[in-house]
């Protein structure tokens, strides 16, 4: 699970526009659609690449498809993504939308080439069995760059949804990831982040299953004037050896690791249908700090889960600093249609939201302790715009010396403003 992120792209005149919810998948699959339809000529068209992680999430969507609608009422509009691949038909039947399309149809140039009969076009994504290859020139005023290592999920957490909507677990042939990353550092991206559905699932259907670790160590190898890699979030359990030997061995590697935790109780684990215990989380912070003692360690964690008594939660709760966890993605439990967990007995959405509110309010702290820590410390800043950028940590950064996005500056943490950590140029 990803935290939803609205990021509207500005189109250059002439040029579709691409609004993107939900994942940093979302966002790679966003630019592979742009370059679709800027290559069949898409002009006064918007696509809305939806998330359906949350409730929340698609009604952020449906209320800016209404307002795109109100504000261009001639622009060609398409709906595509997680939520319009599991529910086409509640975004078909919206008056604003001209065209829905499934997360397969999305990523095909055919789909873009000439104007589809077809008002809904999805196909059944569980029948999937292959990952479409995709290498895009780069990133729309980004100095990251997103690569996709792996698409769907073969677990049935009884919350998720997501599933259902990028079909089973698929994996990247390891030379077209090679040859994706070379040509994002050969256009100026100082930083990869290797991104997919459950990226630490990578390479069990593959010849010989290579571990997402074994593919990361390759990668680096492979290409070696590439800056700096960054995972996105992992599944602890998955979390094998030679991960873990990387994060010793591998200074590029970035020193930032996020993990897909959920819950810290137990009996909670269970019931979402998880596959590690508190134990087991515990365990691999304290590997990961044996071997990076530094490192910067996030968590996704949900609040209000079905059955969840006040003492479960306080588990959850302790986590945080019981493992040190400083960059959280809370998520108030959200009941999604079609999921083991809609039909458990629920919580009221107050005390959802309460909890969820606890978790961010101790989330804050802890990454205000953490923000603080690095204060007369050197870092590296990946420049992302003038005097702006994010550390090793992934900690923003301000500074005062000009250099061009994508190159990588040495400051001395020298302060902390509204949550920015400050830097001075190193000498």
């Amino acid at each position: 699970m990803s935290p939803p992120d609205t990021m509207p792209a500005k189109p250059k005149p002439g040029e579709p526009e691409v609004v993107t919810f939900g994942c940093r998948l979302n966002a790679y699959e966003s630019e592979v659609m742009r370059e679709h339809a800027r290559a069949a000529g898409w002009q006064d068209a918007v696509i809305i690449n939806t998330c359906a992680v949350t409730k929340e999430a698609e009604r952020q969507a449906r209320q800016a498809i209404r307002k795109l609608r109100r504000e261009r009422p001639g622009a060609h509009i398409v709906v595509t993504g997680c939520a319009a691949q599991i529910d086409p038909g509640k975004f078909g039947d919206m008056p604003e939308v001209d065209q829905v399309i499934g997360n397969t149809e999305k990523m095909r140039a055919e789909s873009y080439l000439t104007p589809s009969p077809e008002r809904i076009l999805v196909a059944d994504i569980m029948t999937v069995r292959e990952t479409a290859e995709h290498l895009i020139g780069g990133f729309d005023g980004r100095a990251r760059a997103f690569v996709e290592v792996q698409q769907g999920c073969d677990h049935r957490c009884t919350f998720c949804i997501i599933p259902f909507g990028r079909g089973p677990n698929r994996s990247v042939p390891m030379g077209r990831i090679v040859e994706q990353v070379r040509a994002l550092v050969a256009a100026g991206f100082g930083e990869v982040v290797l991104t997919g559905v459950d990226i630490a699932s990578y390479g069990a259907d593959l010849p010989g299953r290579p571990g997402l670790g074994q593919m990361a160590r390759r990668l680096l190898a492979q290409v070696p004037e590439l800056p700096r890699l960054r995972l996105s979030s992992l599944d602890p359990i998955l979390a094998d050896s030679d991960l873990l030997h990387l994060a010793a061995d591998e200074p590029r590697l970035m020193p930032h690791f996020h993990l897909s935790i959920q819950a810290g109780d137990d009996l909670i684990l269970k019931r979402m249908k998880r596959r590690h215990l508190r134990q087991d989380v515990i365990d691999l912070a304290a590997r990961l700090r044996d071997r990076r003692p530094d490192l910067a360690l996030g968590a996704d964690l949900i609040a209000g889960f079905p059955t969840e008594s006040e003492q479960m939660f306080e588990r959850s709760l302790g986590l945080i600093d019981e493992i040190g966890l400083s960059h959280l993605h809370v998520f108030p439990y959200s009941a999604r249609p079609g999921t083991p967990a809609a039909r458990m007995p629920q919580l009221p959405k107050a005390e959802v939201r309460q909890r969820a509110a606890l978790l961010r309010a101790k989330g804050d702290a802890a990454m205000a302790a953490f923000l603080a820590g690095r204060v007369g410390r050197p870092a590296a800043v990946l420049v992302e715009e003038d005097g702006f950028g994010h550390c090793e940590h992934y900690l923003p950064v301000r500074f005062a010396t000009e250099a061009r996005p994508g190159t990588i500056v040495g400051v001395t943490i020298s302060g902390v403003a509204d949550g920015v950590l400050t830097g001075q140029p190193l000498p």
